[in-house]
Formats: C-alpha cells, structure tokens, sequence
C-alpha cells in the first residue's frame, strides 16, 4: 500500500458528525467525549427520545399553543433547548437543526404532533422567530451562528397516511410546506443553509429488476418516487436547495452507490451546488458494543469520504436506544465505535486528504496531512492480514490502536518502508 503525504487529492470531510448528544436528563456527565471526539456537527432529530421529553427542540415543544402571537416572546418556551444547544456549544460542536418533530412509532394508537401545520406560512414564521433567537439574539437569544436549518424529517416514511410515523399529509402538502417555509426563510436569512427533506433512502435500487420492471409500489419504490416529485417540483418552483438530506442503513458498498444516485439527480435538475448530507446512517444494531461494529463504523466514515458526499451524520449519539452505538448505557462509558470517530477527527484536524494506492482487500485507509504533520488511518474488516506500506516521506510514526484491549492508545513505533500486522476488525492509527 502506497501513501503520498505530499499529494494532496482535497479536503477532509466532516464524516464524523453524530445526531445527538450523549444526553442523561440534564447532566452533562458525558458531553465531555463530545469534545474530545472533536465532532464537528451535531443533527437535532429524535432529541431525548418520545416527543423530545416534551422540552428540546420540535416546533411543539417551544411554540406549545398554536393560537397564539408568534411574534411575542412570550409564546416560545426556549428554556431546555437553550441548555441543549449551548452545551453542544460548549463542546465545540456546531449545530444542524431540524425544524420539525420528534418520529411517533407508536402513532398507531394516537399522533400528536406530525400532522401538516394548520398554515404553512404561520409554521415558516415560528420558524423565523427560533432561528432568529438562536443566530441573532432575539427574545434574550444567542449568537450560535447555526448555519444548517432542515425543514421536518422522512415525510416520505410511509405511502399509506395511516401507517406514516412522520408525517401525516400526503407528501404534496409535504412538498408546499416546505415551499412556503424554504422560501421565506432563505429570505429573511440569506446566509443559512435550508434544506430536506431527509429521505426514507434509496433502498430500491438494489431491488430485483424483474420488481422494478413490474413498477412496483411498495415503501421502497416510494421513496424514489417522492425523491423525483420532489426535484421535479423544486426546479419548476425554483426553491432553495442549500443540501439535500437523505439516510441509509445499508452497508458502505451500497451507500456509495446510493450517493452516485444522489448527486446525478441534483445535477441533473440544476442542483449543482447543493450539497449532498447523509444525515442517518448505522452499520447495524446487531454489533452494538463490539469490535466489529467499530471496523464497520470506521469503513463507511473512509469510504463515503472518497464520494461526493459532503458531510454523514451517524444516527446515532445518544445513549439510551436501539441504534445509539457509541456509548454503553449501562456503564456510561464509551464503545469501541466512538473511538472511530476520536480517530478520524485527527485526520480531519489535518484538513488535507493525501494519496493512498493498492489498498488490499477489506482494508480501508484514508491519509492526511497538514504542512508539518501527517496521519493515516487503517481498518482491517477480514482476516488477520500484514501489510507492506510505503511512504513518500521516511520518518518513524507513532501507531495506535483499536482492538480488543486498547482504545486508541499507544502501541509502538512504526518505520516505512515496512510491514503492518492488523488483526481482525482492528483499526490502527499512524501520526507523525
């Protein structure tokens, strides 16, 4: 395997952004590894869990009677969301909003809040007076400068209303909400990004093509569809696209293909600068807490960093949760997987993607450098395996570890030209 330091292919992409933050009631017992991961974004969806504890974030929680003047201060109830976001803050971490709420798995018995606002125009103007409390100070606010504003979460969850957790509206209604909102907002704020619509996914393109030949409607093939009205509506409306925000749980392999879809179809309908924002992704809920999950983690952070993709956000940071990989809610303490993300923020430090050639087989690398450092990160997804790596620069690196017994930390002194062992779903840090 060859790394040239001094070759420079572009940027190294924030591929460790999280959804949430290891919340534990209102102690800020672990947001120090937030910090110390160095994550760059944090995406505000699902916050607290069930209906966002009634306090963080949704639209509902802080507007809490739609009757009354949103213009007065005094119908907003910032307070917990306040405490939320300047924690993140604090950490370093900036903010990604979903404006919007919390998914309703348990809609089947009774939906609270997903239903299309009773008027869109007065749901973009509520949404002014958050953002303006947040970046410009309004009602006692701050100054947080969050830049990245989406407009409500999977309205395209289901096809069938009665079964949508989401959004209950067909997704025209989705698609005027988010006109009227979208337009209005990128008015008074020129200098933010609005986007959405965060999609469901693009499942369907692995489908058995007799399935897409027969035009198939099930969930899946909704998906795609609600993606191309979408566009299709976006162009003739000329609305404001700042990012597109899409999810997968597939595996890195196939997200690869799902963002070559993704941004053929921005381009194509004239999207060119809009960015592309994988902001809900797991490599599964079956490895939680193990190593392997940490190789997996690691792998699509590397590989979705050699796509198009401008930023992945991992679904996801909290601690309490089926899909909250990062943090063990018994011990409060974290998994391996959390120190992939400690890892590939020392790269992104470095800003500057280098050159690596003739990766083997279930290898993953990715190299950086800055104008008197590098680094180069190396997961192995197979077999215990030895690697011959060459470098453009002769020096002795420091190699740390992820592997059975050790997080990250210090295990010796790595010479190039020279061979690497890596055991099984080990990941292995070299700085220099």
């Amino acid at each position: 395997m060859d790394i040239e330091f001094k070759t420079r292919i572009g940027k190294i992409k924030p591929m460790h952004a999280i959804n949430n933050i290891p919340l534990l009631g209102t102690s800020d017992k672990l947001h120090h590894y937030l910090g110390e991961a160095g994550i760059p974004f944090v995406r505000l969806h699902d916050t607290g869990g069930r209906y966002g504890q009634n306090v963080f974030v949704d639209i509902e929680n802080i507007f809490r009677d739609w009757e009354a003047d949103e213009n007065d201060p005094k119908s907003y109830d910032f307070a917990f969301t306040d405490w939320l976001l300047n924690a993140i803050d604090y950490q370093g971490a900036k903010i990604f909003y979903r404006l919007g709420a919390t998914i309703e798995n348990s809609q089947h018995i009774k939906a609270y809040r997903i239903y299309p606002p009773k008027d869109n125009m007065k749901w973009a103007r509520i949404c002014e007076k958050i953002i303006a409390h947040y970046n410009e100070g309004w009602a006692d606010g701050y100054r947080l400068d969050i830049r990245y504003w989406e407009i409500w979460n999977e309205p395209d969850n289901f096809p069938d209303i009665e079964d949508n957790c989401m959004w209950k509206g067909t997704f025209e209604e989705y698609m005027e909400l988010y006109k009227t909102a979208s337009t209005y907002l990128k008015a008074k704020f020129p200098y933010i990004k609005i986007g959405g619509y965060a999609s469901c996914g693009f499942y369907a393109l692995f489908k058995d093509e007799v399935v897409r030949i027969a035009n198939s409607s099930d969930r899946t093939d909704y998906f795609m569809d609600c993606f191309c009205k979408f566009m299709e509506f976006a162009r003739e409306n000329s609305l404001p696209l700042d990012f597109f925000s899409w999810h997968s749980y597939s595996d890195a392999k196939k997200n690869v293909e799902y963002e070559k879809y993704v941004r053929q179809k921005l381009d194509e309908y004239g999207y060119t600068g809009t960015e592309s924002i994988l902001n809900e992704w797991n490599p599964g809920t079956k490895r939680r807490g193990t190593l392997e999950d940490c190789a997996y983690v690691s792998e699509m952070m590397m590989t979705m960093q050699n796509t198009t993709a401008d930023m992945l956000m991992y679904y996801n940071g909290a601690v309490h949760g089926t899909y909250n990989g990062l943090y063990d809610p018994l011990k409060l303490e974290p998994f391996k997987s959390y120190y992939a993300f400690l890892a590939f923020d020392k790269l992104y430090r470095l800003k500057n993607q280098s050159r690596v050639s003739d990766i083997p087989e279930n290898v993953s690398c990715i190299a950086a450098s800055s104008e008197d450092k590098q680094a180069a990160l190396i997961t192995n997804t197979g077999d215990a395996c030895k690697i011959k790596i060459n470098t453009d620069i002769k020096r002795s690196f420091k190699v740390s570890r992820i592997n059975s017994g050790s997080d990250l930390e210090y295990s010796g002194i790595f010479d190039t030209p020279g061979e690497l062992e890596l055991e099984p779903f080990e990941t292995v840090m070299l700085t220099g």
